[in-house]
């Protein structure tokens, strides 16, 4: 109880936030409430658990990158303020969790700050890496900070700072941190260090920081930043570096987007001849205004990004969580029947044998037949030891699909337990015969094509927000019923 007390309390912290900042958030906040409610009837999330708290609701930027590429020092310039160490070697071995603070001195907390918050992003992530790397979960502290910063540019967003990145180096627990912040970040900044020519032996790293985002239906959300640029100066060949690794990010797939050219204003070389010096800084800032462009765009990227994480979440319970379970009760079912033909089979034919053999049948049904009494007593044994036998062989059928319901839970993009869902389709009183896990039906479809349709109103109240494409006035668009109202109102008939 007291689990449940803790989400609900989260809960209504996230609404309480919201309630000014963003209603359309608000109102998603209520539709992952709904969503929860279909899971717990399910038993595909815990009652201590929602799916609101599996994604980040603050507006998160990511920066990832080689060893001393210059991650640190932009991050620095960003913020106006020295925050995070920066040199020509790694200095930092940590993922940085960077927030706004209105305490004019910063601070670093440690990595159980974010495993145990829910509004961050790294909520429960010990447990992600206790399934890559055994024992690693207790050691969160190793891999992750959270520091606070007094700079306005924070206000309203997330940054985090990732160590370099070596991909002949890295532990797999690491990679795994690495994958999950990418995919809850709004926007991912990928640096290069443009003093390193031969891009081409970097083909491991560059195998996960590019291939491995190209495909991705968010790739948009990926900048390309060769750093350090102003190394150039003194050759005057900045084409010839930055071809070179258009051509190495070429070969891995990068052949479209915004691939930018910057060098840090205060760590850079000093360049004497007045015309180049111009040269370079007009396009250094006009790079940096595009990509601090960027960066100040994640909240409205962050609004849809919600939206769309609760129309996912309730079309892959629909679309692949739902046939995961169902092919698992048919081969559950089939297994049973398997088993209870064999053993049954086996135990008749055991009763026939002894029998036959000593003529002791004979004697036990003259005995069975002498009274009601004794039928009753025969009856209820061997209907109980049979219901009880059965029972026993429904639950081993079940235990053997462990290892396969792991697989498919690992598969799914959702953050769900189908091992307890399907625990709970196969308990005693559920039939064998049962071809719909628990708690599917017509109206739990109907509920998540419900929710469905809400987020598309959501995207709807978004674009109203952002966006007037008939150029009306806000008073004139007033007079006209809101979607927000509209939302209110269908979900009212959907209750009646």
């Amino acid at each position: 109880m007291a689990d449940q007390d803790i989400i609900e309390n989260r809960l209504k912290h996230l609404e309480s936030h919201l309630e000014k900042e963003n209603p359309v958030l608000l109102n998603a906040v209520q539709s992952f409430r709904e969503l929860d409610k279909v899971a717990y009837r399910m038993g595909l999330l815990d009652r201590s658990e929602s799916f609101a708290t599996q994604i980040p609701w603050w507006p998160l930027i990511s920066i990832l990158g080689t060893f001393s590429a210059g991650k640190s020092t932009f991050i620095n310039n960003y913020l106006e303020t020295q925050l995070q160490r920066s040199g020509n070697q790694a200095v930092d071995d940590k993922f940085t969790v960077i927030c706004y603070s209105e305490d004019p001195t910063p601070h670093a907390l440690p990595g159980v700050a974010l495993d145990s918050d829910p509004r961050f992003p790294f909520y429960k992530i010990s447990r992600e890496i206790e399934l890559v790397a055994e024992g690693e979960g207790d050691r969160i502290d190793a891999y992750l900070q959270l520091k606070s910063c007094n700079s306005e540019r924070l206000k309203g967003k997330i940054l985090i700072d990732s160590p370099g990145f070596d991909a002949d180096a890295q532990r797999t627990s690491t990679l795994r941190i690495t994958d999950h912040m990418v995919d809850l970040s709004d926007l991912v900044l990928v640096f290069f260090d443009a003093r390193h020519p031969e891009p081409g032996a970097m083909r491991d790293t560059l195998e996960h920081l590019v291939s491995k985002t190209i495909h991705r239906p968010d790739s948009g959300k990926f900048l390309y930043i060769l750093n350090q640029i102003d190394t150039t100066a003194k050759e005057d060949n900045p084409e010839e570096v930055i071809a070179a690794w258009q051509r190495a990010l070429g070969e891995h797939g990068l052949t479209a987007g915004r691939f930018y050219t910057i060098y840090s204003p205060t760590a850079s070389i000093q360049i004497e001849d007045d015309k180049l010096r111009q040269r370079y800084e007009s396009k250094r800032d006009k790079d940096l205004a595009e990509i601090h462009g960027r960066m100040a765009q994640v909240e409205v990227e962050r609004a849809y990004r919600i939206v769309a994480a609760l129309e996912k979440t309730a079309r892959e319970i629909e679309e692949r969580v739902i046939p995961s379970l169902t092919e698992a009760l048919a081969r559950w079912k089939k297994r049973v029947l398997w088993l209870d033909g064999i053993v049954f089979g086996l135990i008749a034919a055991l009763v026939l044998g002894l029998g036959a053999s000593n003529g002791q049948l004979g004697g036990w049904w003259q005995w069975i037949m002498e009274s009601k009494l004794h039928m009753g007593i025969t009856l209820a044994v061997i209907l109980g030891g049979g219901f009880a036998l059965h029972l026993a062989l429904r639950n081993l059928a079940a235990r053997s699909l462990a290892g396969w319901l792991g697989k498919q839970e690992h598969s799914l993009p959702v953050k769900i337990d189908l091992a307890a869902a399907f625990h709970k389709s196969t308990r005693p009183w559920r039939s064998l015969l049962a071809k719909s896990p628990a708690g599917w039906g017509r109206g739990t479809r109907r509920k998540l094509s419900a929710l469905i349709n809400r987020a598309d109103e959501f995207v709807q109240q978004l674009n109203d927000r952002f966006t007037n494409p008939s150029g009306r006035e806000e008073t004139q668009a007033a007079e006209e019923p809101s979607t927000e109202q509209s939302v209110k109102e269908t979900a009212a008939s959907e209750e009646k």
